[in-house]
């Protein structure tokens, strides 16, 4: 079978092993990137597409009469017509649970650099401060420890249970927040309830409706002013200017964030304004190890592998 990849630059940087997956496929085309009308083009004659963003909708599909299989290198399924490709008789997989283990980590990678205003002291040391100091260290930005302090964690699926074992690990109580509209659970807080008693907010639960701007302006005035945000879940799921209110004003700390309402962002977003304090972006690159992004290339083998015998693995629609 021949097979495109819509969109290689999305998942490798030349540093990942794709020979058990290309020995899959009579012919296997790797393109960086591709635009919707180069995408129609690229998939005419091929029978396996695999595609990380690139858009594959209900009329795109209808072009494509002869697909049978189409890859997702990634969890989210909403680049794709699911319900035209089931219509079509094509076989839609996912990967899943790729990313927990770096995503775990990146999390407490932005809250310890809160904890320790790290990048502050970094900049200090950089800008030759350390250098005329009368003392034999720099104290001048707050340091906190993580030992006993509270840590909510809104979500708490796979990942966000890695995040509460790390947390207890480091001697943090964990309280685990109730989504909106979820059923009752005993060991869960009402968020309202939770927010007032958090050190650190950690956000792990997907975007919805019910958790669109879930973090907003009420969220921020109910945490306490020395609280610090994290979200390394999906940039909608806090109201941005709400964040930049919380943090010109003091409501909050601080705050660190892998992602925001709309990436890649634009150069004017109002988050990357410089005159926002105490808060750091990162790129949406918590997810993005080598060995995660590496789980994602052995988890399409295993995909495909099933699709040729006939088994149903990670499949989505």
């Amino acid at each position: 079978m021949k097979a495109v990849f819509l969109d290689h630059a999305s998942l490798d940087q030349n540093d990942l092993d794709f020979n058990a997956l290309a020995v899959l496929f009579t012919e296997l085309k790797y393109y960086s990137a591709s635009t919707s009308e180069q995408s129609l083009a690229r998939i005419a004659d091929a029978d396996v597409v695999i595609t990380n963003k690139v858009v594959i909708d209900r009329e795109m599909l209808l072009h494509c009469p002869q697909l049978k299989l189409i890859l997702i290198s990634a969890t989210g399924t909403n680049n794709v017509d699911l319900q035209q490709a089931k219509l079509q008789g094509i076989v839609v997989s996912n990967c899943q649970g790729y990313g927990t283990a770096a995503v775990a980590q990146h999390t407490f990678a932005l809250m310890l650099a809160l904890a320790t205003s790290l990048l502050k002291y970094d900049r200090a040391v950089r800008d030759g401060y350390w250098s005329t100091s009368t003392q034999f260290c720099l104290l001048d930005f707050p340091i906190v420890e993580l030992a006993n302090k509270t840590l909510g964690i809104v979500g708490y699926g796979e990942l966000g249970q890695a995040v509460a074992a790390i947390a207890k690990a480091f001697g943090m109580n964990v309280l685990v927040a109730a989504l909106p509209h979820r059923p009752h659970s005993a060991d869960r807080v009402a968020l309202a309830e939770l927010l007032p008693q958090v050190d650190f907010l950690t956000l792990h639960c997907p975007l919805t409706e019910q958790t669109r701007d879930l973090i907003d302006t009420p969220a921020f005035t109910a945490m306490k002013t020395s609280a610090f945000l994290i979200n390394c879940a999906r940039g909608g799921i806090v109201n941005e200017a709400a964040l930049v209110t919380a943090l010109t004003q003091g409501q909050i700390a601080g705050a660190a964030i892998d992602v925001l309402s709309i990436e890649p962002p634009p150069a004017n977003h109002i988050l990357l304004s410089g005159d926002v304090p105490n808060l750091i972006i990162t790129p949406h690159s918590a997810w993005g190890s080598v060995d995660a992004r590496q789980r994602i290339v052995n988890q399409m083998v295993e995909n495909m592998q099933a699709f040729s015998q006939g088994k149903a693995l990670r499949q989505v629609n």
